[in-house]
């Protein structure tokens, strides 16, 4: 198989960044022997609008599987960012006003600025991780299923081209 540039001749373009083969369906059989289609439709309420791109992207943005992801991204978001600006100030605001609590020694060396400073380093990890892990839990699956509805759809609008 190759690379081109021209219409849709059937053969698979490897300049698609979201081809796969599998996923998709495309390419397969479709157990007569015939080749499957290329992709089912994804939402049958939209056939027979007429509209372009910027219509389907719109309705996407509209409906309630939209809603309910960006929903989730915010509940998670807005009171991480806060709790961990809130920290983030406080360690700031505590250094500049409190030096003699900073200084105090814990264990040898190691002062209260040291672990605070550390466990700033410590949070960032932790809420990186907690944020991969609830997009992977509560969004990712979602958002792939929106992508390929507006795919389909846009696809739909184009006049099945790929």
């Amino acid at each position: 198989m190759e690379k081109h540039d021209g219409g849709d001749t059937g053969e698979v373009r490897f300049d698609d960044p979201w081809y796969d083969a599998l996923a998709s369906g495309w390419g397969e059989l479709d157990g007569t022997g015939a080749p499957a289609p290329a992709v089912p439709t994804a939402r049958a309420e939209h056939e027979g609008r007429t509209g372009g791109t910027a219509d389907v992207y719109l309705e996407v943005q509209r409906s309630a599987a939209f809603q309910e992801v960006r929903s989730r991204y915010r509940r998670f978001v807005v009171p991480g960012a806060a709790m961990f600006f809130t920290w983030y100030v406080g360690y700031v605001v505590t250094a500049t006003t409190a030096p003699g609590f900073m200084a105090r020694p814990v264990a040898g060396a190691v002062n209260v600025a040291l672990l605070a400073g550390l466990g700033q380093f410590l949070t960032t990890f932790l809420f990186t991780w907690a944020y991969a892990r609830h997009a992977r839990l509560r969004r990712d699956r979602a958002a792939l299923d929106l992508r390929w509805d507006t795919q389909e759809l846009t696809r739909n609008v184009r006049g099945g081209e790929r």
